[in-house]
């Protein structure tokens, strides 16, 4: 298993079970998440590349590889990905840098999927 369906696997499976639990506050935050992300005065494209830089900065490696996908899936390219890199770098800074190395490897690894 490539490391993509690796982290969308744990992810799904992980989701179904913490949703299963049927708490009323975590539904409702993911359900938050969700409608957040969708398009509204602010496009998917824009709002999937904010959501990787305040990934990075913030150093959760599960929530950029998310943004990742989602930047991947909506067809951002590789210029675009390494501007939000940038910009998330110059934010954070040095301390993105591991991350950065991390994400730049799992968009190799999307890259390489071809999926869109």
């Amino acid at each position: 298993m490539n490391p993509i369906e690796e982290f969308n696997d744990y992810r799904s499976k992980m989701n179904e079970s913490i949703l299963a639990a049927d708490n009323k506050v975590i539904k409702r935050f993911f359900n938050l998440d969700t409608n957040a992300y969708a398009a509204g005065e602010i496009d998917v494209k824009t709002k999937e590349m904010i959501g990787l830089a305040c990934s990075m900065v913030l150093r959760c490696d599960d929530c950029i590889k998310y943004h990742l996908g989602k930047c991947y899936e909506v067809k951002i390219n590789k210029a675009e990905i390494f501007e939000v890199f940038s910009i998330a770098t110059l934010i954070g800074g040095s301390i993105v840098i591991p991350h950065l190395r991390r994400a730049t490897e799992y968009w190799e690894e999307l890259e390489k999927t071809n999926l869109i």
